[in-house]
């Protein structure tokens, strides 16, 4: 019995859509309507995309203020190095310190 309601429902509104629109103009706004759901789902994936990359960015980030703040206790220059050099430096100053990892 739901079914029938729902059903007439739909009638009605698809009736009502035809006498506002005409019967042409329904498929061009079907095509509309398609285009704003598939432009809506691009946009949604793309927003996921930016927010996992600062996400990892800041990460990244705040690994690279850890390994300045360490370099910078054990007398390393961290300037002009990335972060695997900078870990090399840091573990070969352990080394020479006679400290474990």
């Amino acid at each position: 019995m739901a079914f029938v309601n729902g059903m007439e429902w739909i009638i009605i509104i698809l009736v009502i859509v035809v006498i506002f629109f005409g019967a042409k103009k329904i498929p061009e706004l079907a095509r509309s309507m398609g285009r704003a759901t598939s432009e809506f789902q691009r946009a949604r994936v793309e927003a996921k995309k930016t927010l996992a990359n600062e996400s990892f960015n800041q990460e990244k980030s705040i690994d690279r203020e850890k390994l300045e703040s360490i370099a910078e206790t054990l007398g390393v220059d961290y300037s002009n190095k990335d972060d695997q050099d900078l870990k090399n430096a840091i573990d070969e100053e352990l080394k020479k310190q006679g400290t474990p990892k």
